[in-house]
C-alpha cells in the first residue's frame, strides 16, 4: 500500500520535524501546555480515502488530495491564547486555509477549535526522503485545555469503527459535556483577563 510506505519513509519523521520546529518557533511563547505533531493512522488515512460524496468517491487522488496526512496541536490555557498566537503562525507559515470551527448554531454545542492548512517548510524536509512521498501541506490545530480534552474523549467515544451509532440521549450527553468545557474555558479566560488587566469577551 502507497500511504503505508509514505507513513513509514516520510510521514513519521517529517512529524517529528515539523514538531521540533513549531517548538523552536513559539519558543519562549506564555501559556503553551504542548505542542505535538504526528501522521495520520494508516487505518484513519484509508476510511477518509474511501468516503463517498453523493454516491461517488469524494477522493479522485487521496495521495494528493487529503491534506492531513501530518497533523500538529498546539494546546494553550486559555481561549485569548489562540488569538495571541495567530500572528506568530501568520509570521512563520503560508497558510493555505483557516477555519474557527464551532457549532453551526449558537443554541448548540460540540466541537471547538482552529483548524489551519499551511504549506510545509523546506528547511523540515530531509534531502533524504523521496520527493513524490513528500506532502505539500499539514493540518494545524491550535485548541485550549478543555477544547482539546473533550475533542479526543469524544472522537473515542463517538468514532470507534465498529460500533453503534450514539442514540440521541448519549449525543445531548456530549453535547451537555461540551456546554461545561465551553463554560469553563469561558471563565478561566474571563479570570485571566481581569488578573492581567485586559477586557474583552472570548472568541468564541
Amino acid at each position: 500500500m502507497q500511504y503505508k510506505e509514505r507513513y513509514e519513509k516520510v510521514l513519521t519523521p517529517l512529524a517529528d520535524e515539523l514538531r521540533a520546529y513549531l517548538s523552536r518557533c513559539l519558543e519562549g511563547q506564555p501559556r503553551i501546555d504542548r505542542i505535538s505533531a504526528r501522521p495520520k493512522d494508516i487505518d484513519r488515512f484509508v476510511a477518509k480515502a474511501t468516503k463517498l460524496a453523493d454516491g461517488k468517491p469524494k477522493y479522485q487522488e487521496p495521495l494528493a488530495e487529503i491534506q492531513d496526512q501530518v497533523g500538529a496541536r498546539i494546546i494553550t490555557y486559555y481561549q485569548s491564547d489562540v488569538a495571541r498566537l495567530d500572528p506568530l503562525i501568520q509570521q512563520w507559515f503560508r497558510p493555505i486555509e483557516y477555519r474557527d470551527h464551532v457549532p453551526e448554531s449558537h443554541w448548540e454545542f460540540g466541537y471547538f477549535g482552529r483548524h489551519y492548512i499551511l504549506a510545509i517548510p523546506s528547511d523540515v524536509i530531509s534531502a533524504g526522503w523521496p520527493k513524490e512521498m513528500i506532502p505539500r501541506f499539514f493540518e494545524l490545530q491550535v485548541k485550549t485545555l478543555f477544547e482539546h480534552a473533550w475533542s479526543e474523549a469524544e472522537h473515542d467515544l463517538g468514532y470507534k469503527p465498529g460500533e453503534a451509532p450514539l442514540t440521541p440521549q448519549q449525543t445531548r450527553s456530549l453535547a451537555y459535556t461540551s456546554a461545561q468545557a465551553w463554560g469553563a474555558d469561558k471563565m478561566f479566560d474571563d479570570l485571566f483577563r481581569e488578573r492581567a488587566g485586559t477586557t474583552g469577551g472570548a472568541t468564541h
